[in-house]
């Protein structure tokens, strides 16, 4: 019998996550492998390489994107993106991080798990690296007009795009600056991403040379979680890729960073085209901790940190969200533990350079105070108790439940740690629970970690209304200047380089070689979790039981009533003040404190949903929700009922400071969704629910939000009304969402179950189910609109929208095969490969009852809009396929079947028949997609993507003013 190429190191039973973990060797290799064993069919596999790029070029960022453009076994140009269409995955992708390059997959399906695997592994260890590959996805010049050497020069590439799409989020340029200044001599201190200016200067070879020296076994770790067993994996590593490696080579290794000798200060600029700078800088302070390698150290970081930042009611949080030096604390905020060497960070967004030494002084008097004073043992308890919640929580509706453990067991197995310490923290948590509340705990971490230790940086990062049009000309300046020195010979190279990648884009591959799932595989029928009904005294009451490893959820839902159109405008804030404000007759700062000390969050949002028929009517809810260990279920009950009843919003102060928090984060996730807010803005007038996204959450509520604290923090007796009328009016919506229908939701595990119904009775007994009200009311216009909204971005993102039905309507499943078939058929090619831009497709949304196209990270702008045009032509010719129909389906059927945490999918259930989508119209849809025909995407397509009903809208930047003038636009600053 052949001996197990692996040999088993260690097992471990880890009973709160409910897995076993067992960590294995290569005999031959060195590689590691964790299998987290569960009794879950969501299988997940992992295989990361440690990769330390000594620049910012982004050659593991471009190897990542090129590693996936075929291999030894799949010579075909574009594997990864087929094997999404022919897969049934829960999850798919590749990730590079500052010093691991990580590609993971998960899926239901054994023969699926089977097909993504042989692809991955030939993927990662024997991956072609072919040339045009890498000018496709990384950078490459051309010139404007392909053929024509006297037109300008461009720079090109998918990764390229990418990154000037990344960079130009302040957040993002904020954390690579100040990771320079604090990580000074290490792979840290480069942009592994890659910097734009520095993209262009990697060669093929360079990339070639990179792939050989990080991606051989010896350097890697395999991660896996599900109910397949270790061994079935191992013997597929070892067939697959593992056997033909004779030899164990040196693991690549982190060095550790030169330190200080003293404090450090410095400053940078970002792009920001606004016509006030005022209070738009960011100011951090971060200190160089120790290595990630000891769990203790670790969680001891997350205690200093909790303790510190938790709530409004820690000490440093509390006086960066109160000083009149800025308008929030820093999205930074807190420990950073994923690199080898961990970093604690603080500091403020939304004030002034000149403000620099002020807000280091207040930073550096705090954590002094916090020392001489000590903390109160309550504090400790809470962020103690913030840990052991956080360990506890099974997650799932983001990443797959088991990649989210990987990931957080990662930075042990990259950095010579161990990764099962950092998932079984059990042991830590109660040795640390016993440290900690011992007097001076904390102040002498705050000594020793942060005062005492010299390696410090205050970094201030202002904006600069002049630099995005700096760099663009710098950009146009480099290219002219290579242009002039071209000889005719250099500059038909890059024409025929050009030539050479649009064949290859073109060519047909042949994609039988690759593995597939067919319609065959798909399962029949679909998961029904079924809820009890009942009632809490005449409140009804829906709950669930779900394996939820000793956590609540609870939550309240209210109908949403008729609000004044200032209302409906403040409702955003209103959830967000909400759970921030004191209740019950304490403070805010007494108020945050109990939250911590008790629940795990208290959130309130709206939701708005499309009736499944006619898209002109909805229903309209706000949910109060809260999460908490069993043992504290009453308390759970009591918080939420309380912030419902009793939050104050006459704490005048608070409210201002949430509103300065609030304006800092508007602008931090306009280039990371900047596609999703251009179909916001396209679909605008299509229905109510489309109408009150764009004005809640889309441009035109960044707009009204900029506007409204523009107004609070007027000079004088102006700025104070409006405080008071913003108060009034929180205060008015408070009111009436008390007189209005309700209903809860419980999920638990058995034994939370039981003792929150024996509990609410009486904790609930003042919360009484109201009688029907006159709902919100609101309409759509359905006219159509073409706008361009000017923002500090070095790409654009581009949407065009169509007015089609709801999710009822017996259209709507081939509406979202026809969004993947023009996506995979046409769009990826045209739009990514070709165009250069990060992403691109089409999708349905039924709330929006609008068919879509989107580029996102668009070096391009009016000729992305004519490739969605070309994408309704291509589907009419004889180029589109019936077996593009059929991946596509399993696109759309693999996205509906995706599991999420047994919480997650007991809510979704609750909403699912909430919004009147039974079981049966679940299945009715689900035949919908899977009979779905070519021809029918065709006559839908005809139907409803007319050019005379579509609306366009594009997130883009002064640079293109002209163009957009020209074609029609409105343009709009946003």
């Amino acid at each position: 019998m052949k001996s197990n190429p692996f040999e088993l190191l260690k097992t471990q039973p880890i009973d709160s996550l409910k897995v076993v973990v067992e960590h294995y060797r290569h005999r031959i290799t060195g590689a590691e492998h964790y299998h987290l064993a569960a009794d879950d069919p969501q299988n997940v596999f992992m295989v990361a390489l440690r990769t330390v790029p000594m620049d910012s070029t982004g050659v593991a960022h471009i190897l990542e994107h090129t590693t996936l453009c075929g291999s030894e076994k799949y010579p075909v140009r574009d594997p990864f993106f087929m094997m999404i269409r022919r897969s049934l995955n829960t999850f798919m992708n590749a990730f590079t991080s500052s010093d691991w390059t990580a590609y993971p997959f998960a899926t239901e399906n054994r023969k699926d798990f089977q097909n993504l695997l042989q692809v991955y592994m030939d993927a990662v260890f024997f991956p072609n690296l072919n040339k045009l590959d890498f000018i496709q996805e990384g950078h490459r010049l051309e010139f404007a007009e392909m053929e024509n050497p006297e037109s300008e020069l461009v720079y090109k590439g998918v990764v390229y795009n990418e990154m000037k799409g990344a960079m130009s989020s302040p957040v993002s340029t904020l954390w690579q600056d100040f990771s320079a200044e604090l990580y000074p001599t290490s792979t840290y201190h480069y942009n592994s991403g890659g910097d734009p200016v520095n993209i262009p200067e990697l060669t093929h070879e360079q990339l070639v040379e990179f792939h050989r020296y990080h991606y051989h076994p010896s350097n890697s770790v395999f991660m896996t979680y599900g109910d397949i067993s270790a061994a079935e994996h191992q013997t597929q590593f070892e067939n697959l890729a593992l056997a033909r490696f004779k030899n164990k080579v040196p693991v690549v290794k982190v060095s550790l960073e030169e330190r200080y000798a003293e404090p450090k200060i410095a400053q940078g600029v970002y792009a920001l085209n606004e016509a006030s700078l005022e209070a738009k800088t960011h100011i951090v302070m971060g200190w160089l901790l120790g290595e990630n390698k000891d769990t203790m150290d670790v969680l001891k970081g997350h205690l200093l940190s909790s303790v510190l930042l938790e709530n409004s009611a820690s000490p440093l949080r509390k006086v960066l969200e109160t000083t009149e030096l800025a308008n929030a604390p820093s999205p930074l905020c807190g420990l950073e533990d994923s690199n080898r060497e961990m970093a604690f960070i603080v500091g403020v967004q939304g004030s002034e350079a000149a403000h620099t030494d002020a807000i280091k002084t207040l930073i550096l008097q705090t954590l002094k105070a916090v020392v001489e004073e000590d903390v109160d043992a309550e504090m400790i308890e809470s962020a103690l108790h913030q840990l052991e919640l956080s360990q506890r929580e099974i997650g799932g509706d983001g990443y797959p439940y088991g990649l989210q453990l990987m990931l957080q067991s990662l930075a042990g197995a990259m950095h010579d740690g161990d990764p099962i310490a950092l998932l079984d923290t059990d042991a830590a948590l109660n040795k640390l629970r016993v440290e900690a509340l011992k007097p001076g705990f904390i102040p002498k971490m705050i000594q020793t970690w942060l005062l005492d230790n010299p390696h410090q940086v205050c970094f201030t990062l202002a904006p600069d209304a002049q630099l995005s049009e700096q760099k663009e000309q710098a950009e146009k300046s480099a290219l002219a200047q290579i242009k002039a020195q071209l000889s005719p010979e250099a500059a038909q190279a890059i024409i025929d380089q050009s030539l050479a990648l649009q064949a290859r884009q073109e060519l047909e591959d042949d994609i039988s070689i690759l593995p597939e799932v067919t319609k065959a595989d798909i399962p029949a029928d679909i998961k029904q979790i079924h809820g009890v009904q009942d009632k809490v005294n005449d409140l009804p009451l829906t709950h669930y039981v779900a394996g939820t490893n000793g956590l609540i959820y609870e939550q309240i839902i209210i109908d949403v009533p008729d609000l004044t159109p200032q209302e409906q405008a403040l409702l955003p804030l209103f959830n967000a003040c909400l759970p921030e404000v004191g209740s019950a007759g304490r403070d805010y700062l007494a108020t945050q404190a109990r939250h911590s000390a008790v629940t795990g969050g208290i959130s309130a949002k709206t939701n708005l949903r499309t009736d499944l028929l006619n898209p002109q009517i909805f229903k309209s809810h706000l949910v109060l929700s809260g999460k908490a260990l069993n043992r504290h279920e009453s308390d759970l009950a009591q918080v939420l009922l309380e912030t419902l009843q009793t939050a104050r919003f006459d704490e005048l102060d608070r409210l201002d400071d949430l509103m300065g928090q609030v304006r800092s984060s508007v602008d931090q996730g306009v280039t990371g969704n900047g596609h999703g807010l251009a179909m916001m803005a396209a679909s605008q007038h299509f229905t109510p629910v489309a109408n009150w996204a764009f004005n809640r959450s889309g441009f035109a509520g960044i707009q009204f939000i900029k506007q409204l604290y523009k107004d609070i923090n007027t000079e004088g007796e102006d700025g104070q009304q409006a405080l008071q009328a913003f108060a009034n009016t929180l205060s008015g919506i408070q009111r009436k969402m008390m007189n209005t229908p309700k209903q809860a939701l419980l999920v638990a595990d058995e034994a939370g179950q039981a003792l929150a119904l024996q509990t609410l009775p009486t904790a609930w007994q003042e919360l009484n189910h109201a009688p029907q009200t006159q709902g919100l009311r609101l309409s759509a216009s359905q006219m159509s609109v073409k706008q361009a909204w000017i923002t500090s971005s070095q790409v654009n993102f581009c949407a065009k929208a169509y007015p089609v039905v709801g999710a009822g309507h017996e259209d709507a499943p081939i509406l979202s095969v026809l969004s993947a078939v023009l996506r995979n058929g046409f769009l990826h090619s045209q739009v990514r490969e070709k165009g250069g831009a990060y992403g691109g497709g089409a999708s349905f949304n039924p709330e929006s009852a609008a068919f879509n196209f989107y580029s996102y990270r668009d070096p391009r702008l009016m000729e992305t809009y004519a490739d969605f045009d070309r994408a309704i032509d291509w589907l009419m010719s004889s180029d589109a396929k019936q077996a593009q129909v059929e991946e596509a389906i399993l696109n759309i059927i693999s996205a509906m079947d995706k599991p999420g945490s047994p919480a997650g999918e007991a809510k979704k259930a609750f909403y699912q028949d909430l919004y009147g989508k039974t079981y049966e119209l679940r299945m009715a849809y689900r035949l919908g997609v899977l009979n779905c025909t070519l021809e029918q995407c065709r006559t839908v397509a005809q139907k409803y993507l007319l050019p005379e009903q579509a609306s366009w809208a594009v997130l883009t930047h002064e640079g293109t003013r002209a163009i957009t003038e020209a074609a029609g636009f409105d343009l709009i600053k946003l």
